[in-house]
């Protein structure tokens, strides 16, 4: 089997939800198989240390998860229109994996969930595509082949799907949304299957 890595940072639930439907989606492709990894929190004042293993959801991230993985796709609150610090951080620690070629050659999505309909969806998920393509990566967006792109009044760009959250950020992720996921994952393993050798 080959694996997807679905990788996250999730601060209200949203995004790991948006993470275990693209999950889905990679897994209705048959000889594929979802890899679920998140990122730590960073401590803003001094060198946090955590834990090996999560108190709750998925294990963390490892530089061999980039090595072995057939594809990645990315997703992170929005932040201003950028990633949020702790995924920024994580990237920003992947040199060896850069000089290595890890990722070079392999598709990569993205997804994001913001708490405004202009909070800067777009945007985050632009600025998550440079360091991606520093690795080498292919970009896989969403193409308006899917019809919740039309349609949606909540989340959903081109660029990977999005989530509208809300003010207080417990908007329930819409059908349109949770379809985009799906199709992502689906779309991401199915590259990385026509392009895996043999």
């Amino acid at each position: 089997m080959s694996q997807i890595l679905i990788l996250y940072y999730s601060r209200h639930g949203a995004t790991a939800e948006m993470a275990r439907l693209v999950c889905r989606g990679v897994e209705k492709v048959s000889g594929m198989q979802a890899m679920l990894r998140t990122v730590p929190e960073i401590s803003t004042v001094c060198e946090a240390t955590q834990s090996s293993i999560p108190d709750q959801g998925a294990p963390y991230v490892s530089a061999d998860d980039l090595a072995n993985c057939s594809a990645m796709i990315l997703g992170s609150p929005t932040r201003f229109g950028n990633m949020a610090a702790p995924m920024k951080y994580f990237i920003d620690s992947t040199s060896a994996s850069w000089m290595a070629g890890h990722l070079a050659g392999k598709p990569a999505g993205l997804f994001t969930s913001a708490s405004s309909l202009h909070g800067g969806h777009e945007a985050t998920l632009l600025s998550m595509m440079i360091p991606l393509l520093h690795h080498g990566m292919l970009l896989v967006g969403t193409p308006y082949s899917e019809p919740e792109l039309l349609s949606t009044t909540t989340g959903g760009t081109p660029y990977g799907p999005s989530h509208l959250a809300g003010k207080e950020s417990n908007l329930p992720i819409s059908q349109d949304e949770k379809n985009l996921c799906i199709a992502l994952g689906q779309r991401v393993a199915e590259i990385a299957k026509n392009l895996s050798p043999g």
